[in-house]
């Protein structure tokens, strides 16, 4: 770039304007992502599931096959936790976080239950066991919770609000994971040695933030970092509120970040 005496040539601050303008420009038309429950409550449906457990790849199966199902997202979000006490049987699960065993562990205490066990599908705070007598999943309560919002501009920072059917009381906490899926596995050792297995809508980050209320809606901030390459096909954002300390969710939503590529 031409310049004399420290300013720019005319030629090149035209060039440079033009530069500054196609990045503003482009920075314009990124489309904002929404997500955005119904007032009705979407049901936030876990699996406790791990790589080291035979018993699990039918579970995991079903729950993959949702991706197309025309309840996904209005009337439940899905997550799957995978946890990490089979890994003892010689295959480390890539996926799994002691914490996500813990938070099993929590719900276990909660139902006054002295096991767990994988696979284990839990519906709205509750245990699910007819997970596997439909192919489009669960349909919503028809409970009016209130409305569940998220948005972001870079799929990283993201602001929430949730504005509750009653009149707000006390706080709240909005949960959010980021989930992989398309992710294929060659499982070398333990119970299911020798198997291909794939998975979806698997939790690789998660957090929790305290909102704060405004004007009867609780609203905050959060950063979940998605710009870093994500293992698999697809990535998804399940997001939910409860009270501080609970576990039950009071409304849920989330939605695709890289959809599943259509044939």
């Amino acid at each position: 770039m031409n310049t004399r005496h420290g300013i720019l040539h005319p030629a090149a601050t035209f060039l440079l304007g033009l530069l500054l303008l196609a990045n503003l420009t482009a920075k314009a038309q990124v489309p904002a992502i929404h997500f955005e429950s119904p007032r009705e409550q979407t049901a936030l449906l876990e699996l406790y599931t791990s790589e080291g457990c035979s018993s699990c790849p039918p579970a995991e199966a079903w729950l993959s096959g949702l991706q197309t199902s025309p309840r996904l997202w209005r009337d439940f979000a899905p997550v799957a936790f995978h946890v990490d006490y089979w890994n003892y049987l010689g295959w480390k699960d890539a996926w799994s976080d002691a914490g996500f065993s813990e938070r099993q562990r929590a719900f276990a205490q909660l139902w006054h239950s002295e096991n767990i066990y994988t696979p284990e599908f839990v519906l709205d705070g509750r245990e699910w066991h007819n997970w596997f007598t439909g192919k489009n999943g669960p349909k919503a309560g028809g409970t009016k919770a209130g409305v569940l919002t998220l948005t972001s501009t870079d799929t990283n920072h993201w602001q929430v609000s949730f504005a509750p059917e009653n009149p707000p009381e006390g706080h709240y906490q909005v949960h959010a994971a980021l989930l992989a899926g398309g992710i294929v596995s060659d499982v070398q050792a333990g119970e299911n040695q020798g198997r291909r297995l794939k998975h979806d809508f698997v939790a690789i980050n998660i957090l929790a933030i305290g909102l704060k209320l405004d004007e009867n809606v609780a609203r905050g901030k959060f950063l979940l970092d998605a710009s870093r390459s994500a293992p698999g096909k697809t990535l998804a954002l399940t997001a939910w509120v409860t009270r501080p300390g609970e576990l039950e969710p009071l409304q849920a939503t989330g939605g695709w970040l890289i959809p599943p590529a259509t044939n």
